[in-house]
């Protein structure tokens, strides 16, 4: 199966605050796991660990060695990647040339 366009885009690229926000299909709070899984096949980045609160997502994820956390919010329908560390400006960087701009 070939998709002609990606099913998530990078929407906007902050360094500063070490944050690549994503636009993709809507998702609702029973959603956020496929939808999620969709975006880490997209980016071949894998989990390590999931966490749910009342209103959002937080999974640990995994992209050549660089630690991120995944994030998404239902009511707002937000999803983001963070960096966990420092060093993940440029990891943040490449993903977001990766899912290229809507």
């Amino acid at each position: 199966m070939t998709c002609s366009t990606p099913a998530f885009t990078c929407r906007e690229l902050d360094l500063e605050q070490g944050l690549l926000l994503i636009d993709g299909p809507q998702f609702d709070f029973d959603d956020f796991p496929a939808i999620a899984e969709q975006l880490l096949q997209q980016l071949d980045a894998t989990v390590i660990e999931r966490e749910c609160n009342a209103d959002l997502h937080l999974w640990l994820v995994d992209f050549e060695g660089c630690r991120l956390m995944l994030k998404g919010e239902h009511y707002s329908g937000a999803l983001w990647l963070e960096g966990m560390a420092g060093d993940a400006a440029d990891t943040l960087q490449f993903l977001a040339t990766l899912l290229g701009r809507r």
